[in-house]
């Protein structure tokens, strides 16, 4: 009998804040706080809204929204992922290799995302079977994908260019990531709008995402109702490890050279765009429009400080204490 006042005022304020529809309360805030820093930068600077720098910042979050979209499926099913970054690297060092030793670029970039999605996938394994924590794993993964990635091409860069690569289909792959459509959207957004409407109906409009929040809320009551936690958590870490290979091909293109160095570090901005987005740490709460939010405010203040001119040691101690604030935000609003 309880059941239906709620109900019902739950339906008054969907119908009196049709806001309510698509974001939640805590993306709201997130929402809130994008915008104020929009408001900031737009009085402190006439240059950041321009069209031409609005598109840089779309542009330059393309790929940490790629690999968000797969952090939060990992964050959310009550895991960690540290290795992002050098599944990235090994995933776009791999596919270069082959691709200047005559393997076609479509072959090419299919066995970078396989090794991605393996690598991921053995993260998982790792986590679920032989029972080691998700932090020691992956940041064992972290040297052993970079150790990789500096064996295979010895450290050295590797350029995309015809005299290394015969196949014809280099001017489309360099497309991916340095064209743009009608001489504005940057080609790699389209990459990340794809990755998102994907991510939203697999994570929020499937029962993958039910059971991801389900494992992360609580793995003990998902085990009783029939879910299989194991397979949960490995499938995320697999998508997690698949999108960073995705999005390591794409900004490849984009800088014409893949380094054996690609992608360390990334995973500390991916994890700060995730936490930022809603996303808990306990696991069990996160939504893919709460990432794109996190994923747009951090690139909004780097931007911002890049044209004020502010030092990019100072922005790290900026963006440190964000993310700090963020996390212990969302502490107390749990324990509350």
């Amino acid at each position: 009998m309880s059941n239906a006042p709620v109900e019902s005022r739950d339906g008054a304020a969907g119908r009196a804040n049709p806001l309510a529809a698509v974001f939640k309360v805590k993306e709201l805030g997130i929402l809130a706080g994008l915008v104020i820093l929009v408001v900031v930068f737009s009085i402190s600077t006439p240059v950041f809204l321009t069209l031409d720098n609005l598109m840089n910042i779309v542009r330059q979050v393309s790929i940490l929204g790629i690999l968000a979209v797969g952090m939060t499926m990992v964050i959310v099913s009550g895991e960690i992922d540290l290795s992002v970054g050098s599944i990235y690297g090994v995933s776009v060092v791999a596919m270069s290799i082959m691709m200047t030793h005559g393997v076609p670029i479509w072959l090419s970039i299919v066995a970078g995302l396989g090794i991605g999605a393996a690598a991921g996938f053995l993260n998982g394994l790792m986590v679920t079977v032989l029972r080691v924590p998700a932090l020691i794993v992956t940041l064992g993964m972290l040297n052993m994908a970079r150790g990789a990635a500096m064996i295979i091409n010895g450290g050295m860069v590797v350029p995309l260019i015809p005299r290394l690569i015969k196949d014809p289909g280099l001017d489309a792959y360099i497309f991916l990531g340095r064209g743009r459509l009608f001489d504005t959207i940057p080609t790699m957004t389209i990459g990340l709008l794809i990755v998102l409407v994907a991510g939203y109906i697999v994570f929020q409009k499937n029962i993958i995402g039910y059971r991801m929040r389900a494992v992360g809320g609580n793995a003990e009551a998902a085990r009783v109702s029939g879910i299989s936690v194991r397979l949960v958590k490995m499938v995320a870490f697999a998508i997690l490890g698949f999108l960073a290979a995705f999005g390591g091909a794409i900004n490849s293109a984009f800088l014409g050279n893949v380094q054996s160095t690609a992608g360390q570090g990334l995973e500390l901005d991916v994890i700060a765009a995730t936490i930022l987005g809603g996303a808990s740490l306990s696991g069990g709460e996160g939504t893919i429009v709460g990432t794109l939010i996190g994923v747009l405010l951090l690139g909004v203040l780097r931007n911002g400080l890049v044209l004020l001119g502010v030092s990019p040691f100072v922005q790290m101690v900026l963006i440190g204490a964000v993310l700090i604030g963020a996390v212990a935000l969302d502490m107390w609003s749990r324990r509350k």
